[in-house]
């Protein structure tokens, strides 16, 4: 009897470990801490000689490359996240650095480490950059050697700070797991000791997304974490950029454009400068590429500038990319001259010595409609023309259409960096040959081009020009036409039709149309009433000046204004 008892007892205690087994198994494995450890290539998608970048708190997509040791990264994320002045000549080998003093340039594909300024040669200690296909990358010292930034290598990653700031940081109470997510049964990152501290970047109910010392992302239980407390970061500042010292002058800008096109154009200095009241700059428009070598055609003389710095004006000489053409009518491709560095530095030393012998006081860049693909090489044009500039005592200013989206690649930005005055060509909002009646300048074209210009331009070196001119549209079915009105000549014009025009207040500009033989005749007239609220806003934006096109189209009421505006 005992021992049926015995078996009976045994039976039951042996069906109660299986259910609780069965039972309590499924609870077990859900309030278990898992330990399965994270691949750690594959969290930070990495492989071979490519690893992963952190920067400041965030992955990021672009990975940098190990290569003997030592850290690069490609140039298009050198650009975007560290130093954008980087310039690479793939078809003469080169790698530049245009700073506000001097170009530093380097050998592209086969460097050895080898880098050279006005200094004389210097050397890194290892190649500073590596061409692979279309790739060409930047070692991540030599990019320390212009850039305050830190970086520092782990076995798969690189963490990288461009920014400082506060940081909250805590220290681990108990040894634990850092999980690539916020739960117990997330993959483990590393384990993490006692008294390690780690960088708190958000706080949950119950975990926390930290980032370790060795900048590993992960999730920490709440529990596990002492107090937090904010601590200051350090940042670098090794390298202090050189100063893009200007020549502004002394008030405001009036400058007037005199249109020449051929050397005896310059004897018409007196008949256009008579009557232009609070000029005090002139610029010949003298100079335009005339070849694909950068070399350009020139109708600049002394005479003229030794006149007219008697008359007490400063004169900018005005380089263009569109008055010239060759044998088969075509203007001249800037993009050839521009992305090659030897022509594009024929063109910027030559200009430059050749306004030091005239005896310019400065020199003005207007090339117009620059291809997007051009940008770059346009861009780092007008930083070497800075540096000649600079060195020659020349003033610099660049002429820009009113800001659009379609010309971004113009880089107002920089032009506010580098250059003395960013010219806005405030007009052509229509414009000859369009077939698009309406104002060439209405206000609010006006007012978008200036605010939107200083909002990435120091105010006082931007200079809005107006114009002094505006366009008969004739429309007739489907067909227009168009011709120029030139202010000089309105009252004439006006007196011919015999109609009276009727002030707009959309555009603020007096409005004319009436019916012809040959259509609908419209005209947004510019005179001195359109003229007066333009300076307004110019005066409202405290801008430093106005420019005209161009010289011997203005009345004396319309330079009575500007005179007003320019001693305000």
């Amino acid at each position: 009897m005992k021992k049926k008892i015995l078996v009976f007892l045994i039976a039951i205690v042996l069906i109660g470990i299986v259910a609780v087994f069965t039972l309590g198994k499924p609870l077990l494995d859900k309030y278990s801490y898992s330990t399965e450890k994270m691949d750690l290539d594959e969290y930070f998608g990495v492989q071979g000689e490519r690893i992963a970048i952190v920067l400041q708190d965030e992955i990021m997509e672009e990975q940098a490359l190990i290569r003997d040791g030592f850290c690069y990264f490609d140039l298009d994320t050198v650009h975007k996240y560290m130093n954008e002045i980087f310039y690479v000549d793939r078809a003469e080998n080169l790698l530049l650095y245009t700073d506000a003093i001097q170009t530093t340039s380097a050998v592209l594909d086969g460097n050895t480490g080898v880098y050279t300024d006005s200094q004389g040669e210097h050397e890194l200690g290892h190649p500073l950059c590596l061409v692979e296909g279309d790739k060409v990358y930047l070692a991540a010292d030599y990019v320390k050697v212009f850039t305050n930034y830190s970086y520092e290598v782990f076995d798969r990653h690189v963490q990288v700070y461009t920014q400082w700031g506060e940081r909250q940081v805590a220290q681990v109470k108990k040894k634990t797991n850092v999980r690539e997510k916020g739960g117990i049964k997330s993959p483990i990152l590393r384990e993490i000791e006692q008294g390690e501290s780690v960088e708190v970047l958000e706080q949950m109910e119950t975990w926390s997304k930290v980032k370790t010392s060795d900048s590993l992302i992960g999730y920490v239980e709440n529990k596990r974490l002492g107090e937090t407390a904010a601590q200051q970061e350090t940042p670098v500042t090794d390298y202090a950029a050189p100063e893009y010292t200007g020549l502004p002058m002394e008030g405001k800008v009036s400058l007037g454009f005199h249109a020449i096109g051929a050397v005896a154009g310059n004897s018409t200095f007196y008949e256009m400068a008579s009557g232009a009241k609070g000029m005090n700059v002139i610029a010949p428009t003298w100079f335009s590429l005339n070849d694909e070598e950068g070399h350009y055609r020139s109708f600049g003389e002394a005479g003229y500038v030794n006149t007219a710095h008697a008359a007490g004006l400063k004169v900018w000489g005005v380089l263009d990319n569109f008055n010239y053409r060759n044998e088969t009518g075509s203007s001249i491709d800037e993009y050839v001259v521009l992305s090659s560095t030897s022509k594009r530095q024929t063109l910027v030393n030559n200009i430059a010595g050749e306004a030091v012998e005239l005896g310019l006081d400065g020199i003005n860049i207007d090339f117009e409609q620059v291809a997007e693909k051009t940008g770059e090489h346009y861009v780092q044009f007008l930083r070497e023309m800075s540096v000649a500039c600079r060195r020659s005592g020349l003033v610099l200013s660049v002429d820009n259409y009113v800001p659009f989206h379609f010309n971004e690649h113009y880089r107002l930005d920089i032009q506010g960096e580098v250059a003395d005055y960013v010219v806005i060509m405030g007009y052509d909002e229509h414009w000859h040959g369009s077939k698009d009646p309406g104002s060439v300048a209405s206000i609010e074209y006006v007012t978008n081009g200036i605010t939107k210009t200083v909002s990435e331009v120091p105010a006082e070196k931007v200079i809005n020009a107006l114009p002094l001119y505006t366009i008969v549209w004739t429309t007739n079915g489907t067909q227009v036409t168009d011709e120029y009105l030139t202010m000089n000549n309105l009252a004439e014009f006006l007196n011919q039709v015999g109609a009276e025009p009727e002030w707009d207040e959309t555009t603020c500009q007096n409005y004319l149309e009436w019916n012809s033989s040959a259509g609908l005749k419209q005209v947004w007239l510019e005179d001195a009433e359109s003229i007066r609220v333009k300076l307004n806003v110019m005066t409202s934006n405290e801008i430093g000046g106005v420019a005209v096109w161009r010289l011997g189209y203005g009345t004396a009421a319309v330079w009575e204004l500007i005179n007003a505006y320019s001693m305000s």
